[in-house]
């Protein structure tokens, strides 16, 4: 059995060293280098543990940290960057906005009111429609037409009785045809505008006056007007010239060696007037 004293320490050496003194302090040396070897290798063992605690727990700190701030940055991100579909929701949102004020967004043609006529385009006038000219009737041409239209014009400005333009117009067709005739024999007459030339003496235009008769300067017997006017104002000269046949009426002016051929004219004359004039008017 080995001495009860050895149990105690766990580091004694496994030799009994009480029979020799000097290999007892040598044993006691050794042992303590053993022991303070033993406890350095400890406390190193212990501060690489320590150390290796620590830096794992540094690992997991800025692990720890790195997430929280890629969490807040992602957070911060989501809340000042919408995602794409949030744009495009906005984007439909301000695009139905912008139609919708497009449509409620009166134009200005549609809030002018006669209060507040519209200023964005100048105003036109309306050009008066021009009176429609009467067609030819009776077999008469154009230009027959338009003379005939004077004489009619020129009677009701003077305010004459519609029988008293029918015995006008049916004269001028038995005198010169409705034709403003200018005289081969008064060379001066065919300076006005006319319609041919005729060589009754020196009688002139429509109604075939002579200006050596009274009738008037030949330069006016050349205008349909005034030889219209001269034609009227000396029927109505004539006593009851209203209720006379109409070649009598027109002889009693023209003084004609033809005084019945007047007649033949009234029913043209009538519907050229009816026509220039329609009946009622």
């Amino acid at each position: 059995m080995r001495d009860d004293g050895t149990l105690d320490d766990p580091y004694a050496p496994s030799t009994p060293t009480a029979d020799m003194e000097d290999g007892t302090s040598a044993e006691r040396t050794t042992a303590a280098s053993r022991l303070r070897a033993y406890a350095r290798d400890l406390t190193g063992r212990r501060r690489a543990q320590v150390a290796l605690a620590t830096g794992v727990v540094c690992c997991l700190g800025l692990a720890a940290v790195a997430q929280v701030r890629d969490d807040s940055a992602d957070a911060a991100t989501r809340g000042a960057s919408p995602s794409s579909s949030e744009l495009a929701q906005r984007a439909e949102q301000q695009t139905a906005s912008r139609g919708l004020d497009r449509t409620a967004a009166p134009s200005a043609s549609a809030t002018a009111t006669p209060a507040d006529p519209d200023t964005t385009t100048p105003a036109r006038k309306a050009k008066p429609a021009r009176p429609t000219r009467p067609a030819p009737v009776a077999g008469l041409d154009r230009a027959q037409m338009e003379n005939a239209e004077a004489i009619v014009r020129t009677g009701r400005t003077m305010g004459v009785p519609r029988r008293g333009l029918v015995i006008a117009v049916a004269t001028a067709m038995q005198e010169s045809n409705l034709y403003n005739v200018a005289s081969g024999v008064l060379p001066e007459s065919q300076d006005y505008p006319h319609q041919g030339v005729g060589w009754d003496h020196d009688s002139v235009g429509l109604f075939q006056q002579r200006s050596s008769s009274g009738w008037g300067p030949v330069g006016r017997l050349m205008d349909p007007e005034f030889a219209t006017r001269q034609f009227l104002a000396a029927l109505e000269q004539v006593p009851g010239w209203e209720g006379m046949r109409l070649t009598d009426a027109a002889q009693a002016v023209q003084v004609s060696a033809y005084p019945e051929h007047y007649q033949q004219h009234e029913w043209r004359a009538t519907r050229v007037v009816d026509a220039i004039v329609p009946a009622g008017r």
